[in-house]
């Protein structure tokens, strides 16, 4: 192979990357096809190969790849069903709804050669990889404390007004959490990894007329004895996105678009415990990084999916990876149902069961097992 034949399923959030690849910002990454129950989206790609559902799109023969976009409970069994056709796989996000559907789609990979990414595209930001080779390089010390305050995913309610099956929980099976935030809960995995445990409080429907969570305050606990607090929420105006971190060698704070390092002369507990001073501080040094962009993004990730399928380059994002996310949503969810605190690993059993009682009772209508159409956010999906 040469070129990868690629499909997308779902026309919403997956016309951003078929654009991406029509204009060439994928080599050898080739649009074969896109399936949407949308005619007048699948319309808009003349010249590829149009289907009304991903199934018959997976049968066609005409691809080597899938990206599934669609609705969250539509990745699971798109995902098993291009699986076990022999195609390789990359998954928007989130890549499941709750941690039992992860196990089984990711339990359905059994073939080697196949390359099943997700679409985590912030770890192709300079930023966040800057602020992972502090930690990974020692620069920052042993991390203390998490502090991410990310609000300014602000939403209205004409946008959770635009599909039946956006903001319930037979729908989309989340909010916030679900639906914004993978990213920011992949990069707090990525950099921290996973939590030891979390306790949090979630507003469902808080600032909208919906069924599922617009506002979540989490604190966290780490294997390490490090803590944390992660905000989130759809509600705030024009809201706040400020990472900040807490070392043993210094502080770092992520917010507009720079970090700023201040960085300890001596750790901090061992300069505690040895000055003879009663209100000294270790000497600081501020480092400032500023980057020209956000890298990549989709496109960067699209371009190592094609490496790793033609040419065994390492996945930024492997599927498998894509279960942690998932796992800390579905804890910070479970949490705020029974008001306790949530050790890791989750018990996948117990959340999927609490998910399908709200299911039950969910006033969206049923999601069929095909493409479900969309909202076009393919021009003004920020991140």
């Amino acid at each position: 192979m040469k070129t990868v034949r690629i499909g997308i399923a779902g026309l919403g959030m997956g016309t951003l990357h078929a654009n991406n690849i029509l204009s060439g910002q994928i080599p050898r990454l080739e649009l074969a096809a896109v399936a949407d129950m949308d005619e007048a989206r699948r319309a808009a790609f003349p010249g590829v190969k149009g289907f009304a559902t991903a199934e018959e799109m997976i049968g066609s023969g005409l691809i080597d790849a899938i990206l599934v976009a669609t609705p969250h409970y539509s990745h699971t069994p798109i995902g098993i069903a291009a699986l076990q056709a022999g195609l390789h796989v990359m998954m928007e996000k989130p890549l499941v709804v709750h941690k039992a559907e992860a196990r089984r789609l990711l339990d359905a990979h059994t073939g080697k050669k196949q390359v099943f990414a997700v679409m985590f595209n912030q770890r192709t930001d300079p930023y966040y990889r800057k602020i992972r080779e502090y930690i990974r390089n020692g620069d920052l010390g042993e991390v203390r404390r998490v502090n991410w305050i990310v609000t300014d995913w602000f939403r209205t309610e004409a946008y959770y007004a635009s599909s039946a099956w956006r903001a319930t929980w037979k729908g989309e099976g989340g909010g916030v959490l679900l639906n914004q935030c993978p990213h920011n809960l992949d990069m707090l995995q990525w950099l921290f990894g996973l939590p030891a445990r979390v306790r949090a409080h979630a507003g469902f429907g808080r600032y909208h007329r919906i069924e599922v969570e617009d506002d979540v305050t989490a604190y966290i606990e780490f294997s390490n004895g490090a803590t944390g607090v992660f905000v989130a929420s759809t509600g705030e105006a024009p809201g706040t996105n400020r990472l900040e971190i807490t070392g043993e060698r210094g502080r770092v704070v992520y917010e507009n678009d720079r970090i700023t390092f201040t960085q300890n002369a001596a750790p901090m507990t061992q300069f505690s415990r040895v000055t003879a001073e009663a209100f000294a501080r270790p000497a600081t040094t501020e480092h400032v990084f500023d980057a020209p962009d956000h890298g990549e993004q989709h496109a960067g990730i699209l371009k190592n999916f094609t490496g790793a399928i033609l040419d065994g380059e390492k996945l930024i994002a492997p599927a498998s990876e894509g279960l942690a996310s998932v796992e800390i949503a579905n804890a910070m969810l479970l949490s705020a149902w029974l008001d306790k605190d949530i050790p890791f690993p989750l018990d996948a059993e117990l959340y999927e069961k609490m998910l399908n009682q709200r299911i039950a009772i969910s006033s969206a209508p049923k999601v069929r097992k095909t493409v479900v159409n969309q909202p076009d956010f393919s021009k003004s999906f920020r991140r």
